[in-house]
């Protein structure tokens, strides 16, 4: 008996036929061996966005890391088009590793932007090897463990469960921080963010850009305000591309902001030496 699929005749094996329709959406021949050859020959670039004090005389003392892949000599991809497949092959601790590792790299070299926020992965946090690569690499670098920030999303805050419990407890334990990015774009509550394990909490970026036009919106980032008040995070917030609601966010107390009208996504060498 043959498989076959709309548009292409009978398919013989449909584990062959998959896996060649999967190159052709990856774009790539082998994505499973471009992604390890990535990994191997340090073809990933890092990149930061810098996020500012909007008080004090710290005028960024944070820089989230962004990654890019080197397609050609003059080619870098945005996340979207690659990170999608280290999901999917399971690959995210081995990427995020990398990044740990690199931006320790930048830190050890010194740097002006003192402190680098690092996106975690779910499977990452699953890992219980990951933490312990943490200390090694910090310990190898000579950087402290208050230099690194963790972010962890709002769907991997919401999930909850052990893993993320025994994550924060680990690098907290370091001396890093832990970000919760996005907050707002789905929670309805404020319960999850219970016990002093959290420093920061990036406000969701659809809330902030409504400040400018919506009650609504200043009476959600003024909750966020005073929860991070009584339970001792602080408050970041997301995609601030005006002046005018740079200026709003000051008048609201906001401590920190992040986006377009802040700076934008630049090499992390630049970044560290601007």
């Amino acid at each position: 008996m043959t498989n076959s699929a709309p548009g292409d005749g009978a398919v013989e094996d449909i584990d062959e036929f998959l896996h060649q329709m999967d190159c052709r959406l990856a774009g790539w021949d082998e994505p499973l061996e471009r992604l390890r050859q990535a990994l191997a020959e340090d073809e990933l670039a890092l990149y930061c966005q810098p996020i500012a004090a909007l008080s004090g005389d710290i005028r960024h003392p944070m820089a989230e890391v962004l990654v890019r892949l080197r397609e050609e000599e003059t080619s870098l991809l945005p996340p979207g088009e690659f990170l999608p497949l280290f999901e999917h092959h399971g690959m995210m601790a081995e990427l995020d590793s990398w990044v740990v590792r690199h931006a320790l790299r930048h830190l050890a070299r010194g740097s002006r932007v003192p402190r680098l926020a690092i996106n975690v992965s779910a499977q990452s946090l699953r890992n219980p090897a990951f933490p312990l690569m943490i200390a090694e690499e910090l310990l190898a670098a000579h950087v402290a463990g208050s230099a690194l920030v963790f972010e962890i999303d709002e769907p991997t805050l919401l999930a909850g469960g052990e893993s993320l419990a025994r994550f924060a407890a680990a690098v907290r334990k370091l001396g890093c921080g832990i970000t919760i990015d996005g907050f707002g774009r789905r929670a309805v509550s404020f319960a999850p963010l219970k016990g002093a394990w959290v420093d920061y909490v990036k406000v969701e970026g659809a809330i902030v850009r409504k400040l400018l036009t919506s009650e609504i919106a200043e009476v959600r980032l003024k909750a966020v305000l005073h929860v991070g008040e009584a339970m001792g995070f602080r408050v970041i917030a997301e995609m601030v591309e005006e002046a005018e609601l740079i200026i709003k966010l000051m008048s609201l107390g906001v401590p920190f902001a992040q986006g377009f009208g802040i700076g934008k996504p630049q090499p992390i060498a630049e970044l560290a030496a601007s």
